[in-house]
């Protein structure tokens, strides 16, 4: 057996890691004058507190961290490049965050907003997907962060039926997101059975998600022989396979709830050799501490 990292998802519970935002509507009923002004004390506080993250993860032996995908609102706005302006002045010390993070020894992710889809069926959906997955990855270059899927870039399969043209896609995609690359089966749309021949022709690993392979094809629990299947499965698809990556989650009332729980009581027996976990749970950093006392288990 493999001791696994456990990752922490963004936010903590408590008030250690927490960023700031805007509205769409608020930024823009500021006067064209504030706006840049605006956005440079919301990035560079954020910035700060992104630091302030490393901090908190090297302290607590936390190797593993998902990036928020909002830290820097109107970034990708169409038509509007005040945030991408602010944010050039402000690489430096964006540079200095990605740097602590790296030299603390932890590996970023990054899992952004579910309005991405790449394969959707309306062309300006497509288009506004694109600049948005090609705005996260300019971040996670200007962190520093190498265009690899160590630093992962992850989606889920995006529009219904369209595994054909996400597959299609995905070669001619800007090198800052493909190299970066990574998709996680849904509970709806895409199973692991689904996206695995898109992973496998275009070199992009899959991440598995056992909560939502079980409530997709509507399992008993996390334990049915088919989770180990999709571990090695999705394995396959990971060079090298040290670096896979998992999703680690259950439903609060019973494992066909699509809600998380707050703690992880069950680790499924299929992950007993992953080595990098992601868990999904509401209590965030206690449900790390909890699994960390109750459920580490060791080779």
């Amino acid at each position: 057996m493999t001791t696994p990292t456990y990752g922490l998802v963004c936010l903590t519970l408590g008030p250690e890691v927490r960023f700031r935002t805007i509205t769409l509507t608020r930024f823009r009923a500021l006067p064209p004058e504030q706006r840049a002004a605006t956005l440079l004390d919301l990035y560079a506080a954020n910035i700060s507190r992104l630091r302030g993250a490393a901090t908190y993860c090297a302290a607590r032996g936390i190797r593993l961290y998902r990036l928020s995908s909002s830290l820097f609102p109107m970034l990708d706005l169409d038509g509007d490049d005040t945030g991408a302006s602010v944010l050039a002045h402000l690489a430096p010390q964006l540079l200095e965050a990605g740097q602590a993070f790296q030299n603390a020894g932890i590996r970023l992710l990054m899992h952004p907003e579910q309005f991405i889809v790449l394969n959707s069926d309306r062309p300006e959906v497509r288009a506004s997907s694109l600049r948005a997955i090609t705005t996260h990855a300019h971040v996670m270059d200007t962190m520093g962060l190498e265009r690899s899927h160590w630093n992962l870039l992850l989606l889920h399969g995006g529009k219904g039926g369209r595994a054909a043209e996400l597959q299609a896609l995905i070669p001619d995609l800007p090198d800052p997101v493909r190299l970066r690359l990574g998709l996680e089966n849904d509970e709806r749309a895409y199973s692991p059975r689904d996206l695995l021949p898109v992973c496998e022709a275009t070199g992009t690993p899959l991440i598995l998600d056992a909560h939502h392979h079980v409530v997709h094809d509507r399992l008993p629990d996390q334990e049915h022989p088919s989770v180990r299947e999709w571990v090695l499965a999705a394995r396959r698809t990971w060079h090298p396979p040290e670096w896979q990556v998992v999703h680690l989650s259950n439903g609060l009332d019973g494992p066909q709830d699509r809600r998380h729980s707050h703690l992880i009581s069950h680790l499924p027996s299929a992950y007993h050799d992953v080595p990098w976990i992601e868990v999904e749970a509401k209590g965030k950093e206690e449900a790390l501490a909890d699994l960390h006392a109750r459920l580490h288990y060791r080779a």
